[in-house]
């Protein structure tokens, strides 16, 4: 089943408004929009979000898109967004404190 066009067509609008080293969660766009869709949103994102800045829809967790991780990693560190764990072993993480965004 694809999602409505038209929740497409404002998924992509408020991830275009995303500014550089901020973040949303798939929830956060979701709530944006008046809706608890996260899954929706992941939906959107994976068919249609090529064109916009993914990067900065991240997980509730504070870790990026799965399977994207190392390209996110190259756009966080272009736009200075807030990171935990990068100089660990284990997975980093946005800092969802400091760099979540709310339209």
């Amino acid at each position: 089943m694809q999602p409505d066009p038209t929740f497409v067509e404002h998924v992509l609008s408020i991830v275009e408004s995303i500014p550089p080293g901020r973040v949303m969660t798939y929830g956060d766009v979701a709530g944006a929009l008046g809706s608890r869709a996260a899954r929706v949103v992941g939906q959107v994102m994976a068919y249609y979000g090529a064109d916009v800045p993914w990067w900065r829809v991240i997980r509730a967790s504070g870790h990026p898109p799965l399977g994207h991780e190392h390209l996110a990693l190259q756009h966080y560190r272009s736009e200075s967004t807030p990171l935990l764990g990068v100089d660990s072993d284990a997975p980093y993480r946005v800092d969802l404190r400091v760099a979540r965004w709310r339209p």
